[in-house]
């Protein structure tokens, strides 16, 4: 069980989550799985689990709130989801096949790629208009889906560091599309990566996870308000070197100061 000051902890750091989630789309996962296993003291396996509740509440949060206003291209977001969650059972099963510091290793080469792929796309964000939802043929996305959806069951992320730059550079979204697109898929495929993760016998702290998913509820709701009134663009490139940064973190802690604890 955890103590009262460690859940106490998982409020503020919920809610940073969260702010992240619902501002840019994705992302929380990235920073939810080590903030689970450094700072709550979780072991790399539950946390990996913990992180899909934690995220997919969030996504439902910040996805129902920007589906209100409209931005939810549904089309894409259902064609997206049925190949990403195929994809997360295929990950889900190669997660259980790997250690914590393998799972580590191979994570940070993910997240270099999608700070560069979200500093590419700041660059490209002209405005804040959240134009047409773009046609955008069958097979792509069927592509996308089952790429980003092996990820998410692999790393326990909800994909939108990666779902975010496909829908804005590969399938010519606006940036307010793409992050409200990207919730609904998160809030989908994590559901299912999470039931597949339930199901081959995953556990979890309970008390500590809803301590972190309700916080990162409340950060996504008020990360989409924020949202409206900071340049997409900045809010981008921040993100983009915070994820970057991070990666060169885990990288050194795992190569020189022993890796995550096992616990």
């Amino acid at each position: 069980m955890p103590g009262v000051n460690t859940v106490v902890l998982a409020i503020p750091l919920g809610i940073a989550i969260g702010l992240v989630v619902g501002t840019v789309g994705g992302g929380g996962a990235i920073l939810a799985l080590p903030v689970l296993v450094y700072a709550l003291g979780m072991g790399v396996g539950p946390a990996s689990t913990a992180s899909l509740i934690v995220v997919a509440i969030a996504a439902a949060v910040g996805a129902g709130a920007l589906a209100l206003r409209g931005h939810v291209c549904w089309r894409i977001a259902l064609t997206f989801t049925a190949p990403a969650a195929a994809g997360a059972l295929l990950g889900t099963l190669a997660n259980t096949a790997v250690s914590g510091d393998v799972l580590i290793l191979t994570f940070v080469p993910v997240m270099l790629v999608a700070s560069g792929a979200t500093w590419q796309r700041a660059a490209q964000v002209s405005g804040d208009r959240t134009g047409r939802c773009p046609p955008v043929a069958a097979r792509p996305v069927v592509i996308a889906g089952l790429g980003v959806g092996g990820l998410t069951g692999f790393f326990g992320v909800g994909g939108g560091f990666l779902i975010v730059p496909v829908l804005t550079l590969w399938f010519q979204f606006s940036f307010r599309r793409a992050v409200a697109t990207s919730l609904v898929i998160i809030m989908l495929t994590g559901s299912v990566a999470l039931a597949s993760h339930v199901a081959l016998g995953a556990t979890v702290d309970l008390p500590l996870t809803v301590a972190l998913g309700l916080a990162t509820a409340v950060g996504a709701l008020l990360g989409t308000l924020f949202a409206q009134r900071v340049p997409q663009a900045l809010l981008g490139r921040a993100f983009a070197v915070l994820v970057g940064l991070l990666a060169l973190l885990l990288l050194v802690d795992t190569l020189l100061l022993g890796g995550p604890p096992a616990g």
